[in-house]
């Protein structure tokens, strides 16, 4: 598929992405969705012990949308997957033509369609989206942050850091509560 000039997403390098995802302990079986997948960097660089799915809107398959598993849209059904791993878009243009960013947002909206880990490449834009009030609501929900791999990419701007969050509590990686 050629891209047009709207296509100005940043397309995660391949050799990243297998460094990335060497770093997160899939194991034979886990299904993984990969949200929006651009060219494939994260999903072709899966391991083929996974089950993989994915979503790209440029492709005609919307994230919100999802991918549907035989158990999706069955009422108190598991989530659907066991990982999503992904570089998501930063900003999302609303109805209104607003851009906002859109960090925050989709991880949120993971949060109830994983059932182990969710792992997000971002900039220092999106992790200055995890607030302490926002940490708080991932913490209420049984997700924890586990892990911040940086990595630089030269022809992208400034350092990025690759976000895992686990539903598995962890006392290392915490927030302070209050304004000082």
């Amino acid at each position: 598929m050629v891209k047009d000039d709207k296509y100005y997403f940043h397309q995660t390098p391949p050799a990243l992405a297998k460094k990335l995802i060497a770093k997160l302990d899939l194991v034979a079986g886990d299904t993984v969705l990969e949200p929006f997948r651009g060219e494939g960097a994260f999903y072709n660089e899966l391991p083929d012990f996974v089950i993989k799915e994915w979503t790209e809107i440029e492709d005609g398959r919307d994230y919100a949308a999802g991918v549907p598993p035989p158990h999706d849209g069955v009422e108190g059904a598991e989530p659907l997957y066991d990982w999503v791993i992904s570089n998501p878009p930063f900003r999302l243009v609303m109805a209104d033509n607003k851009r906002v960013n859109s960090f925050w947002k989709i991880l949120l909206h993971y949060t109830t369609k994983t059932r182990k880990g969710i792992a997000f490449l971002g900039n220092d834009y999106c992790l200055s989206t995890l607030t302490t009030t926002r940490m708080k609501i991932l913490n209420d929900l049984g997700w924890y942050l586990h892990g911040i791999e940086i990595c630089s990419v030269k022809r992208w701007r400034g350092r990025y850091f690759f976000l895992t969050f686990r539903k598995t509590e962890n006392k290392h990686i915490g927030y302070i509560e209050g304004n000082f």
